[in-house]
């Protein structure tokens, strides 16, 4: 039976530590690498060595940076006291897109998911009752993703300001813009219906 070299061998067990890349994917991954002109592999190369040597996660929001504290946070036209809770970086870039949010974040990488060993206090959540304190935020809005880990953080870090006396709200959901009613799942039809405004 044939066995990849060595380093092929190596490469394609390095690919698969990536989330979501299964075995084929890693395989079609490496053969793709394999065939870059030396000049691009090495571009390849330096890219993943400036992400891991080059960022580092802001002392505030703790989002993924160059400079600490990060251009949103320095930025003194945003609203301090206004605080979006989110689970990823990439979740940050997805708002701020849409141009919708004019506060600061605060980046929980990750979600409350005890199967997979994660708990709150991985998220540092205590950093981020300092900062609601720190700032006196007036609304916490916490935008997990709408899963059960999702939820179960957005419960959890709910119960942990309640103290504090501050505004905490959640994104709505519902039917997304262009999308056919008879193609939602139930649950999304419910959310939709239940968080109804007035026309």
């Amino acid at each position: 039976m044939y066995k990849y070299p060595e380093p092929l061998k190596k490469l394609v067990e390095q690919l698969m530590k990536l989330p979501g890349v299964g075995r084929k994917t890693a395989d079609r991954l490496a053969f793709h690498i394999v065939r870059l002109s030396p000049p691009e592999a090495l571009r390849l190369s330096q890219a993943i060595q400036e992400v891991t040597s080059r960022l580092q996660l802001c002392s505030h929001c703790q989002n993924l940076t160059e400079i600490d504290p990060c251009p949103l946070c320095s930025d003194p036209a945003r609203d301090k006291r206004l605080l979006c809770v989110v689970e990823s970086p990439a979740d940050v870039t997805a708002i701020e897109k849409s141009g919708a949010f004019k506060g600061c974040y605060f980046v929980l990488h990750g979600a409350v998911a005890p199967l997979q060993g994660v708990g709150p206090e991985d998220l540092r959540l205590d950093r981020l009752k300092n900062l609601v304190i720190q700032r006196s935020v007036r609304e916490v809005i916490i935008s997990t993703n709408l899963t059960v880990e999702g939820n179960a953080t957005a419960v959890y870090i709910a119960d942990l300001l309640k103290p504090l006396n501050v505004q905490v709200s959640r994104p709505a959901c519902g039917l997304p813009v262009g999308a056919d009613i008879e193609y939602m799942d139930p649950v999304t039809i419910e959310k939709s219906i239940s968080g109804r405004c007035k026309l």
